[in-house]
C-alpha cells in the first residue's frame, strides 16, 4: 500500500517569495517597511499582518489571506486609506534641481541633474509619493489616473512586475556605486599612508605631525574595514518603521 506524505512547508524565503509576487511592488512603505520584500518577508516570519497594504486593496487582502489560509481583514487604517492609483508631477517653473526627489525614487522614475529642471517619467512612476515630502519648494503634487478603480483594478501585474524590476535595478545600481566608492576611498587612504610614511621628518615638531597624519588615515582605514565587515554581515532585522499614512 501507497503511503501519502503531505508536503513539507516552504520556508520562510520561499514563502516570502510567493508573498511579494502578490504584492503591488509601489515599493510606498505605507505598510511600515522599506519595500515590498521586507513586508513579504514579515508576513512570512508571521511578524506582519495581511492588511497594511493600501495600494493592494481589499483585492491585495484577498490574495494574501488565501495563500496564508488567514480570514479576510479590513485595510488597517494606519498604514492608509485604500485610493484610486496617482502619479507624480513636478511643477517644473518651481523646481531648484537639488535632487532629493531622484534621491527618493525607489523606482527612478524622475530625471534631471544637480540645478537643472527634474521631470517625472509617468509610465515609470508607481504613485508611491515618497517624493513629495522631500521637496523643500514643494513643487511636486500626486494626480489621480486610475478614475474610481482602486487596487489592483487601478494597476496590472505587468505593471507590477515591471516596477520591481526597476527596483531592483536601483538597488543593485546603489549596492555598486557605493561599493566602487569605498573602493577608491581605501585606495586613496592606502596611498596617502604611503606618502606620509615615506615622510622624513627633521624635528620632534614634524615627528610629531607625521604620526598625527598616520593615526588620523589609520583610523579611517578602520573605519571603512568596520564598515565592510558589517556589509558582510548585517545585523538580524529590526523592527518595521512606523507606517507612511496617505496624505
Amino acid at each position: 500500500m501507497t503511503v501519502s506524505h503531505p508536503a513539507p512547508p516552504l520556508s520562510d524565503s520561499l514563502l516570502a517569495d510567493e508573498l511579494e509576487n502578490l504584492l503591488p511592488q509601489t515599493q510606498c512603505t505605507k505598510c511600515g517597511y522599506n519595500g515590498c520584500r521586507p513586508y513579504a518577508e514579515a508576513m512570512a516570519a508571521g511578524t506582519a499582518e495581511i492588511n497594511q497594504c493600501p495600494p493592494g486593496g481589499a483585492q491585495g487582502i484577498v490574495m494574501l489571506a488565501g495563500r496564508l489560509g488567514k480570514k479576510v481583514i479590513p485595510l488597517n487604517p494606519v498604514n492608509g486609506l485604500e485610493r484610486p492609483r496617482s502619479i507624480a508631477y513636478i511643477d517644473e517653473s518651481l523646481c531648484i534641481g537639488c535632487t532629493l526627489c531622484i534621491q527618493a525614487c525607489p523606482v527612478d522614475a524622475i530625471v534631471g541633474a544637480a540645478k537643472q529642471m527634474h521631470t517625472v517619467v509617468t509610465s515609470l512612476c508607481t504613485g508611491c509619493d515618497l517624493c513629495v515630502a522631500p521637496c523643500p519648494v514643494d513643487c511636486i503634487v500626486m494626480y489621480p489616473i486610475s478614475g474610481e478603480a482602486t487596487g489592483w483594478d487601478a494597476w496590472s501585474q505587468a505593471e507590477a512586475d515591471a516596477a520591481r524590476a526597476r527596483h531592483d535595478f536601483r538597488t543593485a545600481r546603489l549596492q555598486r556605486e557605493a561599493q566602487e566608492n569605498d573602493a577608491r576611498l581605501a585606495a586613496k587612504a592606502v596611498s596617502k599612508m604611503q606618502e606620509v610614511t615615506q615622510e622624513n621628518p627633521v624635528s620632534p615638531e614634524e615627528l610629531a605631525e607625521k604620526e598625527r597624519k598616520r593615526a588620523i588615515i589609520a583610523a579611517a582605514m578602520e573605519r571603512a574595514r568596520a564598515k565592510a565587515a558589517a556589509a558582510a554581515n548585517p545585523p538580524a532585522p529590526a523592527e518595521p518603521d512606523s507606517p507612511k499614512k496617505d496624505a
